[in-house]
Parts: C-alpha cells; structure tokens; sequence
C-alpha cells in the first residue's frame, strides 16, 4: 500500500534549495484497482469524496480527491484504504521549482527590434556548452533531433517569443501543450486549466530555449533546434510551486500524447525511490521514454541530499557544471559625476529589476576607497543615511559580501547595485522577494572603481536608467578560467538515503544563456540543474538520431560510459560519483560507441549489505576489440563534519577503496561480450562519519574507445547512523520559524471537538518539532497523558510519516488522534519516534526516541 497518513495540521519547516514539500489539506491521491472503476465512484460519494482531477492514463487509473469535510477526511480514510476498489492511496503534497541563480536579463521593450535582427543573423554557432559536450560535432554531422518530441514539465514556454518559433501549433516549434493551473495556482488553490501553456515565469521558456532555440542576434541555436517541443505548465505566475499529482499527469499526458522524452525540474527534497511521483516516473520510464530530471541545487545540504523525483527507477538526475565562458547582457546606461560631462556605462540587470524610478537617484556607498576591500565589510546602522532615494553600491570582493547585502535588505533598500569581476561564476542577481526592493544590477569592478574614487573626493555620482525598454543590450563573454568546465558550487550530492548512485551524470548548467519571455526581456542568462537538464533531454534526441533506438536505459548507460570525470574545485582529487555521477556527458562517443556496457554504475552500499557486482561489455562493432581496465579512484567524502551534523562542504579525503577486477585484459570478439565481476574492500575511514567512496573503472578499447564506469560505496552502516537529534515543544502562533517554546505546561485553547477545521479557527496549535539529522523511513509521533500517570494513547491523527528527508519537521497538533477521537482536557507531550534505514518496523530499538515537554489542552 502506498498509503502516506500526513494529516491537516502539519507543519513542515523549509530548507534551503528546494523547498520540503507540504501537504495539501483533505486531499488525496487514489489509484484504482483494475476494472473497479464503478465500485470506487459510489464508494466516494457515499463518503462525501469529491474528484477534482482525473488520472486516467495509460501507466495510472485513479484521481485526486477532496473529502468536502475536511475534519471528517480521516474519520474515513480508513474505509477509504480498506476499499477493494482501490489499489494505493497516497496525500497530495506541494512541490517546488528549483530558484536559479540570476547572472543577468535583457530589457523588456527590447523584443519587436530583435526580432528584425534575429530574421537576418549569420553568425558564430559554436556555443560553449555545445562545444563541452560535444553536440557541436553532432550539429557538424546533420543532427538537430528531427522528428523527436520533448515535453518540458515546467513553467510554460513563451511560444511568441521568435528564437522559439513565434507561433504555437503543430506546424511550429512549440507544437502541443496545455496549462494544468492557470496563472493563479500557488500550489494548495484550485487549478484553472486551459489549452494556452503560455509562461509569465520564465524558467520553462529559458529551458526550451536551450533545448531547440532558433538562431538569434546573439549567435546561438539549441542543442537540438529541430525537435518539436510540447509545452505543459504546471506552475503559477508568481509562486515556484506546484502539486505532486498535477506533476504526474502532467509527465502522464506527455508520455500518453506521444513524447519521446520528458524533461523536468520540479520536485523537492527526497532521497526515497518509494514516492507517488517516484512511482509515477518509474512506469513512464518502463513505457519506453526517456526522463532526465535535474538533480537540485542543494549543495549546501550535503551529502544525502538529491531530488525528488530522481530515485525513479531508469530517471537520469542531471548534476551540473560551470559554462567555460560567462555570457553576460550588459544594458547600457549613463551617469553623471557632479557637473562633468555625462558618460556612459554598461550594466547587468537582476531580479527584480523595477528601475524607471531610480534615475537621477545619487549613489551612496559606506567606505569610499578604490581597492574596494573595506565596503561590504563595514557595518551600517538603521540610521546610519536615509536610504529610500539612492542607489546602494556594494563591492563584491569580500567574504562579508553576502552578510552585508543581507543587512540592506532588512533595511529596505529600494536599488542596490554590485561591483565585481563580470566573468564569475558565483554571483547570484536573482534576491528573493524583500520589503522595498525594487532592484538589483551588477557592473564591473572598473567601473566601480571609478565611481568609489569620485565618492572618495566628495564628488555626487547620478544615475540615468531613462529609456530602458530602447536601451542597447550586448553580449559580453569573458572566459571563465576559474571555474568552467568543474562541478558548480550548487549542485546537489547524492546518494539516496538508501545508497543508490545519484546523481547520473552532468551537463553545464553554470551562467548560461538562453531565451525568456519577451514581456521580460527576451533572453537572460541563469545558473541551476534547471539548464543542465534540458541540455542533457536534447543531448538524448541527438541520440535518438543517430542510434535509432528508443531504449532509455541502454542510452543512460551509453552516456554514463562515456562521460568524462572532471576534479574537484581546488583539489588534485577527482570528484566523487556522489556528486557528479558519471561525469560530463559527452554526446559524440556516446552516440557512435560501439563498445556498450550494461550498466551506468555500480553502488556497493554499506560496508554491512557489502557484495560484489557485475557488469557486461559488450563489443557491437564489426571487428574484435582488445579492452585494459584498470581503477582510478576519486576522493571519498565525509557526510558528518565529526558530529551528527552533515558536513558543508563535504570533507574530502585521499583514502581509497580497494577494488579488485576479475579481469584486466579481455580480447571480446565482434558481436561478443564479457562479464567482469568487481569486488570493493571499504578504505580505512573513521565510519563514524560515514565517508562515501568511490571511483571509476576505465574500460580503453583498442578500437580508440575509452569508457569508465562509476563506482560508489559506503564505508559504515546505514542502519547505525542517527535519525534524530531529538524533538521540541514549539507554538504555531507566536514563533512561525518553530523555535522551542519554553513555557512548560502553557495551555493552549481549542474550540469544542464538534467544530469542524479547528486549525482554520485557532492558529495557536502546540507544535512537535523533530529535529531531523538523517532521512527516515518512518517517523512516529505519538501523544503521551501526562495528567495523572504517563500512559501512551497512541499515534497522533495524520501519523505515522513516510519517506521524510532531513530538515526539521514540524507537526501542528489539533487534539485529535488516529482514531479520530479528541482528547479530554488535560497535560500531554509528544512522543516522537524515528526508524532507522533498513530497520524493521516491528522492531523498537530500530528507532530513534525522543520526547518533547508537557503542555495543557483546555476547550472553550
């Protein structure tokens, strides 16, 4: 039973990357047993079950449901699970677009102009992220993805918009779609469907246009600018969030109306291949499509943290690399020093990027020095200048530079503009929604530089942003010597929580530039999983030309093998599989291999489920093929940094495995294969802190192939490995951050149990918050009477949780338990228990325990 018991009051406090996932309030997710359709409907409607979505495809017959009392949805869920009619029951939950990082937009106003220049472009084709994987080449041999379909999941596609076809239908670009949620949909409201997958958000129309962009003013094509594009939107206009069962019909419908491959970026933290929306993928792949799925931008979580849905089994997770190049959209402007004459100056606009009134503004810094080495790192005071009427320049140079932006925008400045070198790869212009913020820019450190030393003589520095929508945009693009062509800093590592291999394998998704809406500006340049994805998804059709196979799993395994590893930033190491996979995908020698091996990598797990594996060779060429192998080892990393708390960055470290071959040298002829068996000894690690090994076994072929295979392991035990940091009392009403509340035994008042909805008429809900160290399988929260004698009464209403990732849990208590009965007035505490990977369910030392402090319930 795939049955998840979340309940209406619970909480669940983000993190950073993607946000964890919440729970919809009443509504659930039901598949049908086969043939029992008509049994199903009047079981719902005697339950008082409303249907508000039909998931009837070909790989799921079922729906989500509302239950119109929302108080009464658990008193029923039971007869619901029970029913013979229904297969798998699971609650819908929230999921979430990945926030890319911002390098910079054109100006909107800008798009009728270039779509004259961009009818009449000859340019340069040769586009980076083409030439590092090797997609030039294919575009070189005549491959363009002709007559292959991709659906992009996402945000809609800005179909107008003339580097995308300018027309949707099925003679255009954008040949199909359709909007699951209307403008408005926040993720928990009801969608308003129609035919118009049109994106007011952007990411979706950034992603098509890596994939299939028509050349452009700015030189560039997608990777695969001949297939068709079915666009279908699954997000709003202002919130980045979506739901777990508009995500699967969504993938369902794309699979149903004829899509070869499905790209996607939502999702949220996971680390589970048990999942609704895991399932969901897992049987589009089995149907034949390929799905690639960007691994997330968690790399600040460390280790254990990839995405959902990338546990599905066949789904390729994308991890991502840095351009080798920064592209970057200069707008140009002017500015005034004093009464001198007006100059002119080129600058990189940001998120949000509402200028129009900030021209004549002065600009205002804090230190007025030209090494810029002092600015970012001063601190400033609420009343240190009125901020309202100037522009704010910060210096990026510093450590501190983040903290001090932070410190401006709890000080509500309206435009803040950021000196620093053009051609990093780290700056993000992308700030999230703040009081008073109205915009942010970059320029470079030069012109920076002159304006600090004109502040520094008591010089008025003003700027003009007049005309922005006519203003000239050009593409500049340094070389990226620092970074490009390494893992970028966001990526997120795996493996799962039960050691499987993820990511799979990466593309660049580090400052690259591509389309955008044209009410937006038309073209930006974004950072994320979200641009390596889509690259990887038009990498595969490439394939689909050339290899005329439609096997997802065997072109996984063709690009895995000939991907290349790349080191660590700053290390002689090569980096871990855990966090590139198998490498930087390489699309011509996967495309013309002949040598092909049966597997994308190889995860060994624990040191306790320790076994050997396998894998094939086979030689499909016309000539017999002679193959070394031999192991080269990448840099194992710590996931705990000494304590229970995970390490960030990652601690790398020179021990390696042992890994021993049962072959080194084998002579396969034409037509042949041969298995080779692989045994891993762990390296000599403190298990304490659960390093993570692994490597690469190359496989070099006398016909001039050279191909590796990743290699991964866990040196401890999974089941070993805390859960729980313990648990605390919180209140919901006056600490929404869910910080310990210390009141002991406070009261908190509820309305009579009779009264339906009891959290929509109190906000003030005592809270258990859990302090999640680790992923769980299985999270308990029970209610223990502490009154007169402590007696446990069981799980708590919505209890027990499945398959919850790390982060902190926050779980909003009503009164009500798992038999749908409330309590009596009276003292009581959380008693929260945790289930360790791998443990029995049966078995209560395979848990974490933890207790909270006693409170009162009392009803008015």
């Amino acid at each position: 039973m795939g049955w998840k018991s979340y309940l209406l009051p619970l909480f669940l406090g983000a993190v950073a990357g993607l946000e964890q996932p919440q729970v919809v309030p009443g509504a659930y997710i039901v598949e049908y047993e086969d043939n029992r359709v008509g049994l199903l409907s009047s079981t719902l409607n005697t339950l008082g079950v409303e249907k508000v979505l039909d998931l009837n495809y070909d790989v799921f017959k079922g729906a989500t449901v509302v239950f119109k009392d929302k108080k009464s949805s658990d008193e029923h869920m039971s007869s619901l699970i029970s029913n013979p009619a229904i297969k798998n029951v699971w609650h819908k939950m929230t999921v979430s677009l990945p926030n890319p990082r911002v390098g910079s937009i054109a100006s909107p106003g800008l798009a009728r102009s270039s779509r004259l220049e961009a009818r009449n472009f000859q340019g340069n084709q040769t586009y980076s992220p083409h030439v590092m994987t090797q997609v030039d080449k294919l575009h070189a041999k005549g491959f363009t993805g002709k007559g292959i379909i991709i659906a992009v999941v996402d945000s809609g596609v800005d179909y107008t918009h003339p580097a995308l076809g300018g027309c949707f239908g099925p003679d255009c670009l954008v040949a199909k779609g359709y909007d699951f949620t209307g403008d408005a949909y926040n993720g928990t409201n009801t969608p308003v469907p129609d035919d118009d997958p049109m994106d007011c958000l952007g990411h979706g129309t950034h992603v098509a246009g890596i994939i299939a962009a028509q050349q452009n003013k700015y030189g560039f094509i997608g990777a695969a600018p001949d297939v068709k594009i079915a666009a279908y939107k699954v997000s709003g206009c202002s919130e980045r969030v979506g739901s777990d069962d508009i995500l699967a019909a969504a993938f369902m419908r794309a699979q149903q109306e004829g899509a070869h491959i499905i790209t996607a970026s939502f999702g949220s933290p996971g680390g589970w291949s048990e999942t609704f929306i895991e399932v969901i993928a897992s049987r589009i792949v089995a149907k034949g499509v390929i799905f690639t799925i960007s691994a997330g931008n968690s790399a600040d979580q460390g280790l254990f943290y990839p995405s959902d849905p990338t546990g599905g089994n066949g789904v390729a997770a994308i991890a991502s690399y840095d351009n080798t190049v920064t592209p970057v959209l200069l707008t140009q402007s002017s500015y005034l020093v004093s009464n001198e004459t007006k100059q002119s100056f080129k600058w990189a606009k940001g998120s949000p990027d509402n200028w129009k009134n900030a021209s004549g503004l002065p600009l205002w810094a804090p230190a007025f020095n030209t090494n810029e080495t002092e600015d970012a790192c001063t601190p400033i005071s609420d009343n240190t200048t009125e901020f309202s009427n100037k522009v704010i320049l910060v210096s990026a140079v510093d450590d501190c530079v983040d903290q001090y932006l932070d410190n401006l925008l709890n000080l509500e400045v309206p435009y803040i503009m950021i000196s620093t070198q053009l051609n990093t790869s780290e700056r993000n212009l992308n700030f999230p929604p703040s009081p008073g913020l109205l915009g942010i820019g970059m320029v470079s450190s030069t012109v920076g530089t002159k304006w600090y030393t004109a502040l520094a003589a008591g010089k008025v520095v003003t700027l003009d942003f007049t005309d922005l929508a006519t203003s000239p945009v050009t593409l500049e693009q340094p070389p990226n010597n620092r970074t490009g062509g390494l893992l970028s800093s966001y990526t997120s590592w795996g493996p799962s929580f039960e050691g499987e291999l993820r990511p799979s394998f990466g593309a660049p998704g580090g400052n690259i530039l591509s389309t955008w809406p044209v009410a937006l500006g038309s073209y930006a340049v974004l950072s994320g999983t979200s641009m390596s994805c889509p690259l990887a998804a038009a990498i595969y059709a490439l394939l689909l030309n050339v290899r005329k196979t439609f096997d997802p799993i065997e072109l996984q395994n063709l690009l895995a093998s000939t991907a290349k590893p790349v080191q660590s930033r700053g290390r002689s190491l090569i980096a871990p599989p855990a966090q590139q996979g198998a490498g930087l995908v390489q699309a011509y020698d996967a495309a013309y291999a002949t040598t092909v091996l049966s597997r994308p990598g190889l995860a060994f797990n624990d040191t306790i489920r320790l076994t050997s594996k396998t894998f094939t060779i086979s030689n499909t060429g016309d000539k017999n093929v002679t193959y070394e192998l031999d192991v080269v080892n990448a840099a194992t990393a710590y996931t705990f940094s000494g304590s229970i708390r995970p390490a960030i960055p990652p601690e790398l470290d020179s021990s390696f495995a042992k890994v021993d071959l049962s072959n080194y040298n084998v002579t396969i002829p034409a037509g042949g294969k041969t298995t080779i068996v692989v045994k891993a000894t762990p390296p000599s690690v403190d298990i304490s802190r659960l390093p993570v090994y692994g490597g690469y076994i190359r496989v070099n072929g006398t016909n001039g192939e050279r191909l590796s295979i990743p290699y991964q392991g866990i040196a401890g035990d999974l089941n070993a490995v805390t859960i729980m940091n313990g648990t605390y009392l919180s209140n919901s009403k006056s600490d929404p951050d869910y910080r310990p509340f210390n009141n002991t035994n406070s009261t908190f008042m509820f309305p009579q149990v009779d009264i339906a909805d009891i959290q929509l008429i109190t906000d003030d809900l005592p809270v258990a918050a859990v302090d999640l160290v680790f992923g769980t399988p299985l999270l308990n929260i029970q209610i223990v009477s502490t009154s007169k004698q402590l007696v446990n009464l069981g799980n708590a209403a919505g209890s027990p949780f499945n398959y919850t990732s790390r982060g902190l849990f926050t779980y909003g208590w009503n009164g009500q338990l798992d038999d749908n009965s409330f309590v009596p007035p009276g003292s009581y505490k959380f008693r929260v228990s945790a289930l360790h990977i791998f443990g029995e369910p049966d078995q209560p030392q395979e848990y974490d325990v933890a207790e909270t402090s006693s409170f009162r319930i009392a009803y008015k």
